[in-house]
């Protein structure tokens, strides 16, 4: 039905006939002669329909934004003075010669321009959303990542392979979404969390190389960098170890930023552990762009007077920390009462600080009603360790390490935003040597940092089962401007490791063998050494975009609610549907 789209004219199609389809963006009525900018997925075209044609010139009259037409003309110069060097075709224009009107359209619920649309709004009408050149520009840039990334994984040995949509549940540290089997009365399917044991089950399989961009599912509370349904690239390799594995990727990623979005990331990626980016930044995923560093202070505070320093910093798992924010002195007292609101979010009780007014005089150059606690010494040291500088201001975080780490790591990314310290605009690191295991204070038992699949960096199982607390893991975490883009690990391949860590973890020989037997057994019969990563597609392109949300960089996302204002889905099941699967549904009960 056409020539060409409408983004591909210019200068080189002068005085041919093309024909064109698309939607009417926006129709103009100057003096006699109608405008019409027609737009299609490649951009807009300028259309004129003038008098001397009665026919095409009277149905142009009748159009309205968002019709559908095609529209046939010849290519022309725009007169002069009126070329549009914003537009890619703001050279040429097209003299009308015929139009129809392929199908008309109500009044849209709000302009493709206007950018406060509410978004349950934007998603009641995804339709319409994404006609919007923004929204476009973030598809066609998702295909052209997951092109790029398809093209560099085959031309390195992987092979794309498919796995299950319905499997069973197993614990990924998220709920899972159940489908009840109608052939199997009582019992459910699940939908995969990650494909994390089929992936190993192909390296036991001889595959070697695996990768699948593949669509996950968690149950889980949403925020704007989550969805119930989001989409990963999920690798897999054999016979590589973390060093290997990390490489290939960061040269996969480098050519990825490369090629789609021309940005030139650092190369090589930096590597820091898991224990060094808590001690200095408060989160096992820094944004290494921004400048503020926590400064351990727990040992100049264990014999001062003030307890609220003292107490935590003779704690075993307590810990007192500094961060020095520069120029931070200009802060008014209702922006540091902001902030330690702000902290309150996190745990922290409150937020101590120091203005330093002059760094030259010691004590009295300092202001803040904590001075009286401190000895000269404490805070001679104090100023050395974080470089305080005139005018700079220091904030205080004291509490178990956990809240410290968290309040501060979370003001850190907060006033660096506020302030805008942000050095560069593109830092990925690598983040190495977690912990294999957190101890779950609550239920008293372990629990895994990543995934009972984890390799550690013990071989011994008695090692393992000796000291879990101070086990590390070989894991790896890529990490890019604050975000976590992708996790992986090389694997557990032995039986006897993966049941040393499954009891560890407090299940039972029955349990293993219920939930994980099928892998226990295929680990017996000759499993190679594997490792893998898994990078979330959405977060990524929603930071190669500069999108606020991953809902920008998803066609058909949720709501934050996890429903879909487009088709109202979930929706109540039919009786019919559900006696056919054995199930009845309760009653709410009475809310108090």
């Amino acid at each position: 039905m056409r020539s060409h789209y409408c983004g591909q004219l210019n200068t080189s199609l002068l005085d041919q006939k093309v024909e064109l389809c698309g939607w009417v963006h926006r129709r103009r009525d100057h003096g006699g002669v109608i405008f019409i900018d027609l737009r299609d997925r490649a951009g807009l075209a300028q259309i004129v329909f003038d008098p001397d044609r009665p026919e095409p010139f009277s149905i142009a009259d009748t159009v309205r934004n968002e019709y559908v037409v095609r529209i046939t003309g010849q290519v022309r110069h725009r007169p002069e003075g009126t070329v549009n060097r914003d537009l890619a075709t703001g050279e040429v224009e097209v003299l009308g010669h015929s139009i129809e009107i392929l199908n008309r359209a109500k009044t849209p619920p709000f302009q493709l321009d206007d950018e406060n649309v509410a978004d349950d709004t934007r998603l009641r009408y995804r339709y319409i959303d994404l006609r919007r050149p923004q929204m476009q520009d973030n598809i066609r840039l998702r295909a052209r990542v997951a092109k790029i990334l398809r093209n560099f994984l085959d031309d390195h040995g992987f092979l794309e392979i498919e796995t299950p949509m319905l499997t069973k549940a197993t614990p990924e540290g998220a709920r899972d979404y159940l489908v009840p089997s109608r052939t199997h009365p009582g019992a459910f399917f699940a939908l995969p969390q990650s494909p994390q044991l089929f992936k190993q089950l192909l390296m036991m399989s001889g595959m070697d190389r695996y990768y699948q961009i593949v669509r996950c599912f968690r149950d889980e509370d949403l925020r704007a960098d989550r969805q119930p349904e989001f989409t990963q690239l999920d690798i897999e390799t054999s016979f590589m170890d973390e060093k290997q594995i990390t490489a290939i990727m960061e040269e996969m990623f480098i050519k990825l930023f490369k090629d789609a979005i021309n940005v030139n990331l650092p190369s090589p990626v930096p590597r820091m552990t898991y224990a060094d980016a808590v001690h200095r930044f408060g989160t096992d995923h820094p944004d290494l762009c921004n400048p503020l560093e926590l400064t351990e202070v727990s040992d100049l505070m264990k014999q001062v007077e003030f307890k609220v320093f003292s107490g935590p910093a003779n704690m075993t798992n307590g810990r007192v920390a500094a961060m020095r924010v520069p120029k931070g002195g200009e802060l008014t007292r209702k922006q540091i009462d902001d902030y330690t609101a702000y902290v309150a979010n996190f745990g922290a009780k409150g937020l101590a600080y120091i203005k330093v007014n002059d760094a030259g005089k010691g004590r009295e150059g300092l202001q803040s009603p904590i001075l009286k606690f401190l000895p000269d010494e404490v805070i001679a040291e104090l100023l050395k360790r974080s470089r305080a500088e005139t005018g700079d201001l220091i904030f205080f975080g004291a509490d178990k390490a956990k809240i410290v780490n968290d309040s501060l790591g979370a003001l850190r990314n907060q006033i660096a935003s506020d302030l805008t310290l942000l050095t560069s605009q593109w830092q990925p690191v690598w983040i190495t040597d977690f912990p294999m295991f957190e101890y779950n204070e609550e239920e008293r038992r372990w629990d895994s940092l990543h995934h009972p699949f984890t390799a550690p960096r013990v071989t011994d199982p008695a090692e393992v089962e000796a000291d879990p607390g101070k086990c590390l893991s070989r894991a790896y975490d890529l990490v890019l401007n604050g975000t976590e883009l992708g996790g992986g690990s090389v694997r557990i391949h032995t039986p006897e490791m993966q049941r040393t860590v499954l009891r560890l973890l407090g299940m039972g020989a029955e349990e293993a063998e219920e939930k994980f037997g099928f892998l226990i057994n295929a680990l017996d019969y000759g499993c190679p050494p594997h490792g893998g990563i898994a990078f979330g597609l959405d977060r990524m392109i929603m930071l190669m975009s500069g999108a606020p949300s991953i809902r920008d960089v998803i066609a058909f996302p949720k709501t934050q609610t996890a429903n879909c204002p487009l088709t109202s889905a979930p929706a109540p099941a039919s009786l019919k549907q559900l006696r056919e699967l054995g199930i009845r549904l309760a009653k709410p009960g009475k809310t108090e």
